[in-house]
């Protein structure tokens, strides 16, 4: 009605027409002020600004346009993170509709210069509401828009079930993911650590198959396979007298031991020394040079039985070495020296208290080295005993070595003869009766031997010699291995017999020795 106020306490026009929506109101520092006699030309322009019913018709169906725009448009998103996610709307009803207030300016009446611009922008934000057809005005003169809502699903865009009006609120909650359940690994598929054990395990095996197959390639190429078969016989011969058990049997018999080979005898040389021999009518001498690589040898009483005096110590040195390689004797288990193994003449054992012990090596050793004759007793009584040994050496083929006696054997009861020296220090050498461990060992004790006045004295200059020299006064000898400086090796044994202590006995043996060193330097 004409003269009611709005809620903003304005008054509104006579005709109860809203105000236009949108039109800011001019500032009051932009009006005209009044001037005197202004009042006619106000109420002329009041009067033409009222609406008319042509207008009023464009009004509100400019407002019907405005609400129809405004439910159309899309609601507002929030940003969440970095994902953008729709904001969801609780539905209200009915219809899932709801009234969004538009703030409105209550206008007065255009008036002054500006008027009709005024009207005119007026007008054209009016033309912007007419797509709007939810444009409602409310009795206190505010505008308002009417849309209805449609469901947004709140989570990834995805719209729930639709349900019409009557659909819950439970169906508009953002709904949770859920995640698939894993499928479980078997415990067998998982890979498991292998241990270091498996792998050393795989690569013993690994290296057992390879030294298997490069054995059998090599075996197609192996020379012993083009030896003849009575070669291959007395390999295995002369290894089975190394694991024989018992001290007769440690070794094979004489027949299975290859003979130390004698192809031609020197004769020039035998006559010179047959010449030195006769030249001392009442000395006899049994003597035998071999020359290992040639089988060249000269041969003067070699197998007339001698005593043996201390040369008998090499035979019982071989025997030592032979129960070392069977496992019988340790080289540094002890022997104890009891009163009835002490003996005289040769040695320094035998100044050492009864009950002293010495371990198997050194007794050996001083045997040698020294002669001592407390030491070999000693090994006498440690292989088993004097029959003992005389069964071995009968098994090497040493038909005139024996022992009747324990030493110093002064009568000359203990027997040899050079023929079996050399036969015995040939199997040395070829390793026929120990191992090769025990022969180098052997041969280095014999190299020590303190006495060089028979053998050593006739060789040259650079000449080595292993042996063991024999002198009871009546019998005087000398066995050895020389190595020339050429490279020669012969096998050498003199046993002479002579007056008791006659230099002449010593003096033969070297003798001999220089002519035969020198008749293998040529």
């Amino acid at each position: 009605m004409p003269g009611d106020a709005d809620a903003s306490g304005q008054s509104l026009p006579a005709s109860g027409e809203i105000p236009v929506s949108g039109v800011t109101e001019m500032p009051k520092s932009k009006q005209t002020p009044k001037k005197p006699g202004s009042r006619r030309r106000e109420a002329s322009r009041k009067k033409s600004s009222e609406p008319t019913p042509a207008s009023r018709q464009s009004r509100e169906k400019n407002s019907t346009a405005f609400e129809t725009a405004s439910a159309n448009a899309p609601l507002p998103l929030t940003e969440k993170g970095n994902n953008r996610r729709r904001q969801p709307v609780e539905s209200k009803p009915p219809g899932n509709r709801v009234q969004l207030p538009i703030e409105t300016t209550s206008q007065k009446p255009f008036v002054g210069r500006g008027a009709a611009e005024e009207r005119r922008r007026s007008e054209r934000d009016l033309s912007l509401l007419t797509a709007d057809p939810g444009l409602r005005a409310d009795p206190s003169g505010k505008l308002t828009v009417e849309r209805t809502l449609k469901p947004v699903s709140s989570f990834r865009g995805r719209r729930p079930s639709e349900g019409g009006a009557g659909s819950s609120v439970e169906e508009n909650r953002p709904k949770t993911r859920s995640r698939s359940p894993q499928k479980s690994v078997p415990k067998n598929a998982q890979k498991r650590s292998t241990s270091p054990l498996i792998y050393g395990a795989r690569l013993l095996i690994l290296g057992v198959g390879i030294g298997v197959m490069a054995g059998t390639f090599l075996s197609m190429f192996d020379p012993a396979s083009q030896y003849p078969a009575q070669t291959t016989e007395q390999a295995s011969a002369g290894q089975t007298q190394q694991t024989s058990v018992k001290s007769g049997e440690q070794f094979a018999v004489a027949s299975e031991l290859p003979a130390l080979e004698m192809k031609q005898e020197i004769t020039a040389l035998k006559t010179e020394l047959q010449n030195l021999a006769q030249q001392q009518t009442d000395l006899v001498a049994g003597a035998l040079f071999v020359d290992v690589d040639s089988g060249e040898y000269v041969n003067l009483n070699g197998n007339m039985a001698f005593s043996a005096a201390s040369t008998i110590k090499v035979p019982i040195l071989v025997a030592f070495f032979q129960d070392v390689d069977a496992g019988k004797i340790e080289l540094n288990e002890k022997l104890t020296m009891r009163p009835d193994l002490i003996a005289k003449e040769a040695g320094d054992m035998q100044y050492k208290p009864p009950g002293t012990k010495f371990s198997a090596l050194e007794v050996a050793t001083q045997m040698i080295v020294i002669s001592d004759n407390t030491a070999t007793n000693m090994l006498i009584d440690r292989l088993g005993g004097a029959e003992a040994l005389n069964q071995r050496f009968q098994s090497w083929g040493l038909s005139s070595t024996m022992i009747r006696n324990v030493l110093p054997d002064l009568e000359g009861t203990n027997t040899t003869s050079a023929e079996d020296m050399v036969k015995l220090m040939g199997l040395v050498t070829q390793g026929k009766l120990m191992s090769l461990r025990s022969r180098d060992r052997l041969l280095e004790i014999m190299r020590r031997t303190v006495n060089n006045s028979l053998l050593p004295q006739g060789l040259g200059e650079g000449a080595i010699i292993a042996h063991k020299t024999g002198d009871i006064g009546t019998f005087v000898g000398d066995v050895g291995m020389i190595d020339m400086p050429t490279g020669k090796r012969y096998l050498a044994a003199v046993i002479v017999k002579g007056p008791h202590n006659d230099p002449r006995s010593t003096e033969l043996i070297r003798q001999f020795s220089r002519k035969v060193y020198q008749f293998f330097s040529k």
